[in-house]
C-alpha cells in the first residue's frame, strides 16, 4: 500500500518540519516546500492527496496558489488545508472567494 502524499507549503521552517514530522508519524509521505512558486512547480510535476499551505507565502501567496490550483492541472480536485496566523473577520472572506484586506 502506498503512503498518501501530502504537500506542505509553509515558509517557516520550524512549522514546516513539525507538520511533516506529525504527518510522517501518521503514515503520510510529506513533501515540504517553502514558497508558493516552488509549490506550483511541485504540483505541476506530481499528484498529491492533500495540500497543506500557509496563506502568507513568499513569491506567490496561498490565496493565489489556491485559485491557480482550482483552474489547472491534475491537482485541481485535491483538498487543501489552509494555515494562517491571520485572524481578522476580513480574512474569512477568502473562504467566500473574496480578497482579504491587505491593511494591518
Amino acid at each position: 500500500m502506498n503512503a498518501r502524499r501530502v504537500l506542505v507549503v509553509e515558509d517557516e521552517r520550524n512549522i514546516r518540519e513539525l507538520a511533516c514530522l506529525h504527518l510522517g508519524l501518521e503514515g503520510y509521505q510529506c513533501v515540504p516546500v517553502g514558497d508558493g512558486r516552488e509549490a506550483m512547480a511541485m504540483v505541476a510535476e506530481q499528484p498529491f492527496d492533500l495540500i497543506v499551505l500557509d496563506l502568507m507565502l513568499p513569491h506567490l501567496d496561498g490565496v493565489t496558489l489556491c485559485r491557480a490550483l482550482r483552474r489547472h492541472g491534475s491537482n485541481r480536485a485535491v483538498r487543501r488545508l489552509l494555515l494562517t496566523a491571520r485572524d481578522r473577520d476580513a480574512d474569512r472572506e477568502v473562504r467566500r472567494g473574496g480578497v482579504p484586506d491587505a491593511s494591518p
